[in-house]
């Protein structure tokens, strides 16, 4: 944890900001460290700083007092930030932009430390130097000198009362209960092939929804068409937080290594978490789910991991990671 100086006025702290702009995980990761904050000093006010497209995961958080967004041109978010009169920053980002962003506020800070070294040693050394410590209590670090602690009740995600699906909307044979598959992920490298989806649900041989964005829509209908009735494609039917209704009243979740992961952990929700490229020993993995989760992964692959975020093809050209993936594990 980088820390500047300030700490000797921390018993007078008054407003905070946040920040971390993107993406969906990465924010609903840090939810913790705003519902500490608040229920352990209950007189700070929380500002968050994240982008326009991901307003939506924060914007009914109880625990916030107002979102401010980064747009195209960061002078006019730090025009508007300065006028806040902020005096801590909780850098979760930390990078060129958020340190800018601090530079010019002036005030006290604490930053997340990123690890890309450790990372980057891990994925093309197969070397792993990376703390046994998950994401979210690495970015508890950063408020500990604020005589904030771990709370360990996990995430947190509200949905609004107007995103909530009903569960008479969906088809008959899903209303009494169902297992959601997110199907997709922002890189290929991270999703499982269609055909094993298909297989794996086969075996499944109980009402699935399939969940995904827009970009899911395709294999989501080959899926469906290969399955039949026991399969809802709700892929880009609905957004981000009507998603996560779905997922919250689901049996189970079964998922790529994604964001939807995390907001199915924030729901404390049985999860069975598929890695293909990535491993757990990122950091990533779903944070303090049903104690019956299970991470599904293809060990001891000499390639894996190649790459701390994902491709849009298998490097090796074979994709062992997920196609020597173990259907029985489902």
């Amino acid at each position: 944890m980088e820390v500047t100086s300030g700490f000797k006025n921390q018993i007078n702290l008054k407003k905070i900001l946040i920040i971390r702009f993107s993406s969906i995980g990465d924010i609903v990761l840090t939810t913790p460290v705003i519902r500490c904050i608040k229920e352990q000093k209950p007189e700070i006010e929380i500002h968050y700083l994240t982008k326009k497209s991901f307003k939506g995961i924060l914007e009914n958080n109880p625990y916030l007092t107002k979102i401010h967004i980064l747009e195209k041109n960061v002078k006019d978010v730090i025009s508007e930030l300065k006028k806040e009169k902020f005096d801590f920053v909780i850098d979760l980002h930390n990078n060129l932009r958020s340190s800018r962003i601090k530079i010019n506020l002036g005030k006290p800070s604490s930053s997340f430390k990123k690890l890309n070294f450790k990372k980057w040693i891990l994925v093309n050394f197969k070397i792993n130097k990376m703390p046994a410590l998950h994401i979210v209590d690495r970015y508890m670090q950063t408020v500990e000198k604020l005589g904030i602690n771990n709370d360990n009740k996990g995430l947190d995600y509200f949905i609004p009362e107007k995103d909530e699906i009903q569960i008479t909307s969906l088809p008959s044979v899903h209303q009494k209960g169902y297992i959601g598959f997110v199907i997709g992920a922002k890189h290929f490298t991270k999703q499982l092939p269609t055909e094993k989806i298909i297989s794996i649900c086969k075996k499944i041989n109980q009402p699935i929804i399939l969940l995904g964005g827009k970009e899911d829509i395709a294999k989501a209908y080959e899926i469906e068409k290969a399955i039949g009735t026991n399969i809802y494609n709700a892929c880009g039917k609905y957004n981000l937080n009507q998603s996560a209704s779905l997922i919250k009243h689901a049996k189970k979740i079964i998922t790529h290594d994604t964001g939807l992961m995390h907001i199915a952990a924030a729901f404390k929700k049985e999860i069975i978490s598929v890695w293909g490229n990535t491993v757990p020993a990122f950091g990533f993995t779903p944070y303090l789910a049903d104690l019956n989760s299970k991470m599904v992964e293809v060990k001891n692959l000499s390639c894996r991991p190649c790459s701390k975020i994902g491709y849009d093809k298998c490097p090796k050209g074979h994709f062992k990671c997920m196609v020597d993936i173990d259907e029985n594990l489902f």
